[in-house]
């Protein structure tokens, strides 16, 4: 009986995430809030587990949650995970992006992306449906994981303690 409880919690934990595999880290340019060109491949595949998080300045949601990745970048990055934010408001909005970094004083790199369809795809999760949306990618940079909606750090800790 204990070992079906357990198994059937693993398994909720798991429908909460959209199962995904593919094969190496995403080649995609993003600027930084000074205008600086990065690539996220660069953030991804290199050792650690990588949350992406896709957020928005205006979303209420990712202002909510966003402390919970603070504690886990803060937890997890000397480690073995890391935490990688994209704000989805472009360039354009770079002013609002940095007040959102700086209110909620992100300690992880944070990009600026201008939502386009084909450049949100290249993520290898789909397509765009709102913020937040995390992706999870393994040490190596495979994509595991998409989830569309609030993560905690504690569920993010369960999947790659599941997944390691």
């Amino acid at each position: 009986m204990v070992f079906l409880k357990n198994k059937l919690a693993i398994i909720i934990f798991l429908s909460f995430f959209t199962t995904l595999a593919f094969a190496a880290a995403p080649d995609i340019t993003v600027r930084d809030v000074d205008g600086k060109y990065h690539n996220v491949n660069q953030y991804i595949g290199k050792g650690k587990w990588t949350a992406v998080v896709f957020w928005a300045y205006n979303c209420h949601i990712c202002n909510e949650e966003v402390p919970n990745l603070v504690f886990f970048q803060d937890e997890h990055a000397d480690k073995d995970a890391t935490i990688l934010g994209i704000s989805v408001d472009g360039f354009e909005n770079v002013k609002k992006s940095r007040e959102f970094i700086d209110i909620h004083e992100l300690n992880f790199p944070n990009f600026l992306l201008t939502l386009k369809a084909s450049e949100f795809r290249k993520f290898g999760g789909g397509d765009y449906v709102g913020t937040p949306t995390f992706y999870l990618y393994n040490p190596e940079g495979k994509l595991l994981a998409k989830r569309i909606g609030p993560l905690k750090a504690e569920e993010i800790e369960k999947f790659i303690k599941n997944n390691s």
